[in-house]
């Protein structure tokens, strides 16, 4: 160690004198100033000493001097031997074990040699992918599925209330015709709309079912069952009914089909168009029995306008999950807090449109008192599904949403205006005198 710092002393001293007889002879052949001896240990930068040239010296002088050498220090015996020496027995012992003899092939194989083989055949053929094959008598509940019955029943009923709500006297004829036709309708709508959405309803839970996405059915067999539908259906409203009630019935498959499912996937708004689209059967019932828009039809399509917030909107809160997989931009999925407000905005709307039933002569002012109970009882489950946002809520206000609609429409016919026709009232004062 101390011949070590003599030899850093040396190089130091060495290296300082250097430096300073190179300054010195540069000042005094240049004869320049401070400033210019500057730049010139600048310019010269290749005559420097570097950290890599004292590094080799110091390499130099180590391999020229022999005696310069570093001992190693002994290891001591540390404490663990006595357990290497353990575990080097446990190994020894674990070595020692000898190898599992596998059972003869006579005990592992059953009796009869060809079963394993049938069975291992028939696993592999359960996993591939295979056409199903659909029998004749499967068509009818794939066209159930297809035509989504449950909806399209409850399109039906709300047109044929539509149908009794309106003041006119009741044809079976015509009522039949425009049920139908409206059925027709609707299953043209949900086939087309189950065409459009396979790639995506196969990522749901709740649609990974459908036969479309099972592969029940072609695609073109969709389609042709769907223009098998519509286009009688369109038919038999316009020709069969009115003209203003086909229109109706074409623009609600339109609307279903070019625009709320395209929406779906892109803005919110979605929600608006499908609630237009269930608001309008209603109103097509009243225009079958009437031939005209009148202000109890459009009372009739903001009732369903309004009821469809507060059930769609608690369905699709406990299908947040499905969505979002599906790639669905639902108010439950991008604005969960505007998608609360929204319903328990419409429930309560729905106290105020049943009030304006005897304000627009459609019901008497019995109706607003006795829908009131379950139009509040509505808003209070909206009001909590508001509050606390949980699946419990949503599933109660969901599942008071499908006996309400039915109750309030029963309630609204039984409490309809009577209207006496305008003949009968001119002869009804007539009588008494030619009577007399």
């Amino acid at each position: 160690m101390f011949l070590w710092e003599g030899l850093r002393w040396k190089m130091r001293s060495l290296l300082g004198v250097g430096v300073q007889l190179k300054l010195i002879s540069n000042a005094s052949r240049s004869h320049m100033s401070a400033r210019s001896l500057i730049q010139l240990c600048r310019k010269n930068q290749a005559e420097w000493i570097t950290f890599q040239h004292l590094c080799f010296l110091k390499r130099q002088y180590v391999m020229s001097s022999s005696g310069l050498c570093q001992r190693a220090i002994p290891k001591q015996e540390s404490v663990t031997a006595v357990l290497d020496d353990r575990d080097d027995s446990v190994v020894s012992q674990v070595q020692k074990i000898p190898a599992l003899k596998p059972e003869p092939a006579t005990k592992a194989l059953p009796s009869d040699p060809a079963e394993p083989e049938a069975a291992r055949a028939a696993r592999l053929e359960a996993r591939q992918w295979k056409e199903l094959k659909v029998e004749y008598s499967d068509l009818p509940g794939i066209y159930a599925r297809l035509a989504k019955l449950k909806l399209t029943a409850l399109v039906v009923t709300t047109a044929a209330a539509g149908y009794a709500m309106a003041p006119v006297p009741f044809d079976p004829v015509i009522f039949l015709m425009a049920s139908f036709g409206t059925f027709l309708s609707s299953c043209t709508a949900n086939s087309i709309n189950q065409y459009f959405e396979v790639p995506f309803d196969s990522n749901m839970n709740r649609t990974k079912n459908r036969p479309l996405v099972r592969g029940q059915i072609s695609p073109l067999h969709a389609v042709s069952f769907a223009m098998a539908c519509g286009i009688p259906g369109v038919t038999l409203l316009t020709l069969g009914v009115n003209p203003l009630t086909g229109f109706l019935g074409a623009l609600n498959i339109f609307l279903y089909t070019c625009c709320y499912t395209p929406l779906k996937r892109l803005s919110i708004t979605n929600t608006w168009v499908g609630s237009v689209v269930g608001a309008i059967p209603p109103v097509m019932g009243w225009t079958a029995a009437t031939g005209s828009l009148d202000p109890g039809a459009l009372l009739l399509g903001a009732f369903l306008f309004s009821w469809q917030f507060p059930h769609f909107n608690a369905l699709s809160w406990n299908l947040r999950e499905d969505y979002s997989r599906g790639g669905y931009r639902m108010m439950s999925v991008t604005h969960p807090g505007l998608c609360k407000r929204v319903a328990l905005r419409h429930s309560v709307g729905l106290i105020g449109l049943s009030a304006l039933g005897p304000v627009l002569d459609v019901t008497t002012w019995t109706f607003p008192l006795v829908s009131l109970p379950i139009n509040l009882y509505i808003s209070y489950l909206a009001f909590r599904f508001y509050r606390y946002s949980d699946r419990q809520n949503a599933r109660k206000l969901f599942f008071c949403s499908l006996w309400h609609l039915p109750m309030l429409l029963l309630l609204a016919l039984t409490c309809k205006k009577s209207r006496v026709p305008q003949d009968e009232a001119a002869v009804a004062p007539s009588t008494p005198s030619v009577a007399l």
